[in-house]
């Protein structure tokens, strides 16, 4: 048992059925059907094939799709081919996710064989109207249809979905409170890593924040300014521009167009009195970059265009930026520059994470955006920890116990090891 939850250790596999909740969620080509990034499938790797060395009939759970864009949904197919290439060994598929198909299939299953189920949230209980809205409590989650209709086919529940770990959903919280319940290895080693790192990181300890997840990015920039974990923020992205327009800086038309028209006005303001109270640890982007005809142009602050939208940062912001991922002896990255899909806007995220590659500084790297750009620009393999959780490893860091630790820690006390 580690932190008060058990392990995999805690427990006998062979001829059991598990019930394991794994976090594979990556972007999707809809064109081809295939995943555009395999980092996060490959992350669970080792806990899917040990419970299926150790005789285990396991039986998959995962999401795939934003929980709030519901057009964003996909199946897991993709998913379960990946995951066999990756272990080398048969797993199986089902269109179901609790229904009769699923649960018959589910009961067929044999020592050391593999089933992922499909999308859970195609479950209408792992959507985000019953987390954000009804606020189930734990209890409650026992009564969904997840569990109801899966529990009772299972011995034990193993949650391996750090990345997740920050949902209140019945396939992450609500099997603990009638299971025998442990965290998987990528869990287990996502928790050790993080908790040691943050308890002493070497100084100074800087922390990139972009991209487009505005909520989250604000909570870590607060809390680590607050708590003096961060010496420096660097900003850039979405993140970048709402703290550019708070300080009355030109960003262009359609970028605050942009901003109001995805409800993050209120951002605006919040950013002014974070500002006002932590300027002088902050940094914003010096220029900014935008996409005119095809073509990358730059604008220092002052000369943006009245009608532009920002969608990378400038040359003067990236040498800076640099500089300052290379004074440090600690980095946390969360979220790219820009959008670094695309070619001629991919400037300033291609330049920061071959400066992560390149420091001797100990670096970290959380969230599916930045995990797919390390592996974009080839720096996988010399980052010192890439975290597969975002939005779960910002109220980590940021102090908070986290839904699925909390029901972990229950069902180890209610169910004990064996």
């Amino acid at each position: 048992m580690r932190f008060g939850i058990q392990t995999l250790d805690g427990f006998e596999f062979c001829g059991k059925t598990v019930l394991c909740r794994v976090d594979m969620n990556q972007p999707v080509n809809r064109e081809t059907g295939t995943l555009k990034s395999t980092a996060r499938i490959a992350a669970c790797v080792p806990t899917v094939r040990e419970l299926s060395d150790r005789g285990a009939k396991v039986v998959l759970m995962a999401h795939q799709g934003s929980d709030i864009e519901y057009q964003n949904f996909y199946c897991t197919k993709p998913h379960a081919k990946e995951l066999e290439k990756l272990l080398g060994r048969e797993v199986k598929w089902i269109d179901d996710v609790t229904g009769p198909a699923a649960r018959q299939m589910i009961s067929e299953l044999k020592k050391g064989e593999i089933l992922l189920l499909d999308n859970v949230r195609f479950v209408s209980e792992e959507q985000t109207l019953f987390e954000m809205k009804l606020a189930l409590t734990h209890e409650q989650q026992v009564m969904t249809q997840v569990v109801r209709k899966l529990a009772p086919l299972a011995d034990l529940y193993v949650c391996d979905a750090f990345a997740a770990a920050h949902r209140d959903q019945p396939s992450l919280c609500g099997f603990e409170q009638v299971l025998p319940s442990a965290m998987g290895r990528l869990f287990e080693r996502e928790y050790c890593v993080v908790s040691e790192l943050m308890e002493s990181p070497e100084r100074p300890c800087v922390f990139v924040l972009g991209g487009a997840k505005i909520s989250d990015a604000f909570i870590m920039m607060e809390t680590v300014l607050e708590n003096k974990a961060a010496d420096q923020v660097l900003t850039g992205g979405l993140v970048g521009n709402i703290l550019l327009a708070a300080k009355g800086e030109q960003i262009g038309r359609r970028s605050l167009d942009f901003i109001y028209r995805s409800n993050y006005g209120e951002y605006i303001e919040k950013a002014r009195k974070l500002y006002e109270r932590y300027g002088g640890k902050v940094m914003t982007p010096l220029d900014i970059a935008c996409v005119e005809k095809g073509e990358r142009k730059e604008y220092g602050l002052g000369n943006v265009p009245e009608e532009a939208a920002a969608v990378d940062i400038g040359s003067d912001t990236i040498k800076r930026y640099r500089e300052v991922i290379f004074g440090a002896k600690t980095v946390f990255t969360n979220g790219p520059m820009g959008v670094f899909e695309e070619k001629v806007s991919e400037s300033g995220t291609k330049a920061v994470f071959e400066a992560l590659g390149e420091t001797k500084a100990y670096t970290v790297v959380g969230g599916g955006d930045s995990v797919a750009a390390t592996a974009k620009y080839a720096v996988t393999d010399r980052l010192d920890y890439i975290c597969t959780g975002g939005g779960a490893l910002i109220r980590f860091l940021a102090g908070e116990e986290l839904p699925v630790v909390k029901a972990l820690r229950y069902g180890a006390k209610k169910f004990g090891g064996q």
